[in-house]
């Protein structure tokens, strides 16, 4: 495995190869020889790198085909075009590339800034109009080497995702080669699958299932009904895909169910409390167990486009593991059946995703719209049948499942137990049951459908949406805050405790990167001009004549308590006023050295992040 990255200027390039294998490094500036026979002594070896599945390997194959390399970097940066569109002479260079760029992508030097590295830039310019001084090239080197060196960082932090995919590999060896590892999910997917794609042209000739009971709600079922006449009345099977995905999210039907705003459409439906909420009491989270590949499945949704039944073969191989994960007889073993799901989970899922791309040979947007009309509807009806509990409640609504709160009686919880066993049977067929589980709630917090987080009676926690979930080294911004909610919300520590007592300064950062939009950062830093405004309220505003000017990409921000710290500011050429970094304080400092293992300093502003937090915690509906 041979991790490298390519930097391209107009009169020189280079390349940093570490080779994780043999502990080797290679450097190779303005050699195409030297590529050429690292190359053919690696052929067969994984070529791993950040965004190289659309730029480096490009830039590669050019040199060894005698292209130059200025041109295709140019055609890919400048012009955005595709790098095999430039030449399909890249066909005769077989490599097995593997990109730990994340989807949606995050920048290299965003992951850095989370993963607390440096994330200071190169002062050698790309647009520069001659070759590079000995000085340039090196300090060049030094800066791609830093690149490789934290793309293998990223790389082991997000392993698992390799791991899944060279497990699907390693399952359908007649499917799929070493070579497809660096595909998305939704392609390998295709693949195992045998899919041959086809063109079907009845996309919106979707149709109800026979197991739906409606009657209070049936007038979502038929807006749907609706919807699929008006699209057949504007022949949109036959109109380009901007036009299809144009009507597809305009769709929607707002409407009350069970007392809570809904919103129905063909993509999920959602529903939660319009304000938010705290609740405590008989609650549970009634999850339909692999709803998708369930109702795929049981119903005969499985895109028509594929040849063979490997999707029912993933789907009982991955439930046989989650039987044993949960019958293991300790945490390690339960763990290690745990990670043995993961590449049957991600082809599972990934499949819904393929059936409405229309690039992928497993497209076939009629059962996909099958799929998540009926998905909605049957919860919808699920609902409906809940609805009959005396003192029944609906806390919220998503694709997959409910939460809900009933009274803590047996005689409730039996109604309840009583109406999803007949949903399930009705909603299962001989090829597959669709199966409800029922998990207690000790306690939630809800901000909205998409950000809350409740407490099992077991003490399990689950956090859902950017303000709770769990952090990773990849995913770290803001971490205190996130900590201090959840401390609060699970253990009720007051979060200037939280704040107060962390002394790592990493766990402070928050990270911003300047977009294309803008050409420089401006930090207003020096002694500032205090004015007040203001007749019944004075308010203090402070003007700083002064700032700094940075080219830099990407900064680590922090709350600083100095008044001679400003704002961060976005500037443009054409604009006299820069623009303030969203949720970065009014006073800050930048840190873009590496900030692991460093310490709080005395100009951190704590009281910053407290009343964020606080802030945080009363859109969850905690007043504190």
């Amino acid at each position: 495995m041979i991790f490298y990255d390519f930097e391209v200027f107009k009169h020189d390039w280079l390349a940093v190869f570490i080779d994780v294998t043999r502990k080797k490094e290679h450097v190779i500036i303005n050699s195409p020889d030297e590529l050429k026979a690292l190359y053919e002594a690696n052929r067969r070896d994984i070529w791993v790198g950040f965004n190289n599945k659309h730029y480096d390997q490009y830039i590669m194959k050019g040199v060894l085909l005698g292209l130059d390399p200025k041109r295709i970097n140019d055609w890919i940066i400048v012009e955005k075009r595709e790098g095999w569109q430039f030449s399909s002479a890249f066909n005769k260079v077989p490599m097995i590339n593997y990109d730990v760029m994340p989807n949606p992508p995050v920048s290299l030097k965003t992951m850095e800034g989370f993963l607390g590295s440096d994330i200071k830039e190169s002062e050698v310019p790309f647009d520069i109009d001659r070759p590079l001084t000995p000085q340039e090239i090196e300090q060049t080197v030094f800066y791609c080497r830093h690149d490789v060196e934290e793309t293998i960082k990223v790389f082991l932090q997000t392993a698992d995702v390799f791991e899944a995919m060279h497990g699907i590999i390693q399952a359908f060896p007649d499917m799929v080669s070493l070579s497809n590892i660096g595909d998305s999910e939704a392609r390998i997917t295709a693949k195992v699958l045998g899919c041959r794609k086809q063109e079907f042209n009845d996309e919106f000739d979707f149709f109800f299932l026979p197991c739906l009971r409606l009657n209070k709600y049936k007038y979502v079922q038929d807006w749907f009904e609706q919807k699929r006449k008006e699209a057949l009345s504007l022949d949109l099977q036959n109109r380009s895909e901007y036009d299809k995905k144009t009507w597809y999210k305009s769709q929607s039907l707002e409407t009350l169910v069970a007392g809570i705003p809904h919103t129905f459409g063909f993509g999920g439906l959602h529903g939660a409390t319009e304000k938010p909420s705290h609740f405590t009491g008989a609650l549970y989270h009634v999850d339909v167990n692999n709803y998708y590949p369930s109702m795929l499945i049981a119903w005969q949704l499985v895109t028509r486009a594929a040849t063979n039944d490997n999707y029912q073969k993933v789907y009982k191989t991955r439930k046989a593991l989650k039987y044993k994960q949960t019958h293991a007889a300790s945490k390690a073993e339960a763990k290690r059946f745990k990670k043995m799901q993961l590449p049957y989970k991600k082809m599972l899922n990934a499949l819904s995703g393929a059936m409405k791309d229309n690039t992928n040979p497993a497209y076939d947007p009629r059962n996909n719209n099958c799929m998540c009309i009926n998905g909605q509807l049957m919860l919808l009806d699920l609902i409906e049948h809940l609805e009959v509990i005396p003192g029944f409640e609906l806390i919220q609504s998503n694709t997959d499942g409910l939460i809900v709160k009933v009274p803590d009686t047996d005689e409730a919880f039996d109604m309840m137990d009583d109406i999803c066993w007949e949903w399930e049977q009705r909603c299962s067929t001989p090829l597959c049951d669709i199966l409800l589980e029922l998990d207690c709630i000790h306690e939630i917090f809800q901000k909205d459908v998409n950000n809350y987080l409740w407490v099992s009676a077991d003490g399990s926690v689950e956090r859902i949406g950017a303000y709770v979930k769990e952090l990773s080294a990849v995913d770290n911004d803001l971490p205190i805050i996130n900590k201090a909610l959840v401390d609060y919300m699970v253990n009720k520590t007051p979060v200037e405790q939280t704040i107060n007592q962390c002394d790592d300064l990493i766990m402070f950062q928050k990270i911003v990167k300047l977009s294309d939009k803008y050409d420089w950062v401006e930090h207003e830093h020096c002694t500032p001009v205090i004015l007040k405004k203001g007749v019944r309220v004075i308010k203090e505003i402070y003007e700083y004549p002064e700032t700094v000017k940075y080219t830099y990409k990407s900064y680590r921000v922090f709350a600083s308590n100095s008044q001679d710290d400003g704002r961060l500011l976005k500037r443009k050429a054409i604009k006299s006023k820069g623009e303030k970094f969203g949720n970065t304080p009014e006073h800050c400092f930048i840190f873009n050295d590496d900030v692991n293992g460093v310490k709080v300093p005395e100009t951190l502003d704590r009281g910053w992040y407290i009343d964020l937090a606080k802030k945080r915690l009363k859109q969850f509906g905690v007043a504190i």
